[in-house]
């Protein structure tokens, strides 16, 4: 047992580096993704697409890239007529094209790590940024086990390094990823929560209290914020410290906003801006930085080389 908790804290030692943006980058290189699966119709549509992107955050400088998931679940294909089975292709088959690109980097240690969307991703209208959800706990640990049971049982190509729980908008919802998660002790995890302000996340519970709870879980080896605003990042990771002496992983949106009204996206993000971000969130005790949506190869290259100068 000593080995097995040794070999899960190392998963994420020495990497500092995450990807940015899948959906987003698969629409700069044509993809459509309009579709209630986003990014997770490309999977089947156009693999290659998925194999560009993570080739070109690796050639950013990601050490770690998240796999084309975040969508995929049994329940989500369900809720549009798709056979649950196709789910649990895709999700292996995410795997596979994530190893295949860092296959053509051999000479680099590039970290695998499976990207699970909340439950609210699965139902097509925006739940996971509110977490006021309809189901029962058991529902919220039903859907989660699902996906840890395909992917704990895959090998070979097929296996991730690590389970990312992300853009999660409560406690709740993490309790019963930690509930899932039991039957598998030797899995490594990460917690990343979506925040509505500097301490509280996306449902309105205090994010040191839902970093406190899943710091308990054996599975978990970081703890961490994702599609939340840039501006919010520094007070978050300084909650996070508070709570837990985990490693501390953060991927904020571009800080472009939505307008519903003109379906179109406002505002800017220049990368060499977020690098500027990227080196305080560093200094304030993040240890992997990344970008959510939005980011591209650009704001992860600036990233790399704020680490670089630091």
């Amino acid at each position: 047992m000593r080995d097995l908790i040794r070999s899960r804290d190392s998963v994420l030692r020495n990497i500092h580096v995450l990807d940015g943006g899948m959906a987003s980058e698969l629409e700069y290189l044509g993809a459509d993704i309009n579709g209630p699966l986003w990014s997770a119709h490309v999977l089947e549509d156009a693999p290659e697409k998925i194999v560009a992107v993570h080739r070109a955050y690796i050639e950013a400088g990601a050490e770690c890239i998240e796999t084309a998931s975040y969508q995929v679940s049994r329940m989500g294909y369900a809720e549009i007529g798709l056979d649950p089975a196709r789910a649990d292709a895709a999700l292996l088959r995410s795997v596979e094209l994530a190893h295949q690109a860092a296959a053509g980097f051999p000479h680099r240690n590039i970290v695998i790590a499976a990207s699970l969307g909340p439950y609210g991703a699965a139902l097509h209208n925006g739940a996971e940024y509110h977490g006021n959800y309809t189901c029962t706990f058991a529902d919220l640990v039903q859907f989660h086990a699902d996906r840890i049971e395909i992917l704990a049982n895959a090998s070979g190509r097929e296996s991730p390094d690590v389970f990312a729980f992300e853009t999660l908008p409560s406690l709740a919802e993490a309790e019963a990823i930690g509930q899932a998660l039991a039957p598998h002790p030797e899995l490594a995890a990460w917690f990343a929560f979506a925040c509505r302000d500097a301490e509280h996340v996306a449902h309105g519970e205090l994010l040191r209290q839902c970093a406190a709870a899943v710091a308990a879980f054996p599975q978990t080896i970081a703890i961490g914020v994702n599609c939340t605003h840039p501006t919010l990042i520094s007070g978050l990771i300084a909650e996070l410290r508070a709570a837990s002496d985990k490693p501390i992983v953060v991927y904020p949106n571009s800080g472009e906003g939505w307008d519903a009204e003109a379906s179109c996206w406002i505002g800017g993000s220049e990368p060499a801006a977020y690098g500027v971000k990227a080196k305080g969130w560093s200094a304030a005790g993040a240890q992997i930085i990344g970008g959510c949506c939005r980011t591209r190869p650009a704001h992860i290259r600036e990233v790399a080389q704020s680490r670089k100068e630091k």
